[in-house]
């Protein structure tokens, strides 16, 4: 599991897998004296008899089933990730990759030099960003675009600024049409990066509040 992250308005974020989430849901009633569970379409919410608050974030919503069998079920999702300074996409039937592709393309850094000699670089810079979201968007276009119609979902990460740079790309229309969360942060896209994100939207991400 993630390590636990604090959330705002009090209590922490969990990441549970769902190899590991009928084992955290027993061992939730068990610490807090039982529980009663309220199940919504995106958010099942689990009361302790002491008090305890558990916020179960439903991946790929709307619930189907009960929540271990809704997150146990191996799905085709398209994952999206793009930085100015790399893309990588991919397709996984549940946590297996089958089909990918990871690009990369020059970016300068910002320079601290002033006049002219700054603009040409800003210029430059900014010619080879288009490329690099070009490139990304090309790659895209190859690897999730026909596949539309056979996946669940798309999960997309890196930078949201690059990512939103290419929604108005007509050839992803589809491709957008199924995103859904979590964004994921993630460091440059690289293919040992992309084979780790189904750790990550798999999982059912969890807000939990204990009582002090």
């Amino acid at each position: 599991m993630a390590k636990p992250r604090p959330a705002a308005g009090g209590g922490r974020w969990l990441e549970v897998p769902p190899e590991r989430l009928a084992r955290w849901l027993d061992g939730f009633a068990e610490r807090h004296g039982g529980c009663s569970t309220e199940a919504g379409p995106r958010v099942v919410l689990l009361r302790g008899g002491d008090g305890a608050r558990a916020e179960c974030h439903v991946p790929f919503p709307p619930l189907e089933g009960d929540l271990v069998g809704h997150v146990s079920r191996d799905r085709r999702v398209g994952v999206l990730l793009v930085r100015l300074g790399g893309h990588a996409c991919g397709v996984f039937e549940g946590d297996r990759l089958v089909a990918s592709k990871v690009g990369s393309r020059l970016v300068h850094g910002r320079s601290a030099a002033g006049g002219q000699s700054q603009q040409r670089f800003a210029r430059r810079r900014e010619g080879q960003a288009r490329e690099a979201l070009r490139a990304a968007a090309d790659t895209a276009a190859r690897v999730l675009a026909p596949r539309a119609s056979e996946l669940a979902a798309v999960v997309c990460g890196g930078d949201r600024r690059a990512v939103d740079a290419l929604r108005g790309d007509a050839r992803l229309a589809g491709v957008f049409a199924l995103e859904t969360g979590p964004f994921l942060a993630v460091p440059d896209p690289r293919l040992a990066v992309l084979t780790r994100t189904p750790a990550r939207f798999r999982a059912v991400r969890v807000r939990l509040v204990e009582p002090e």
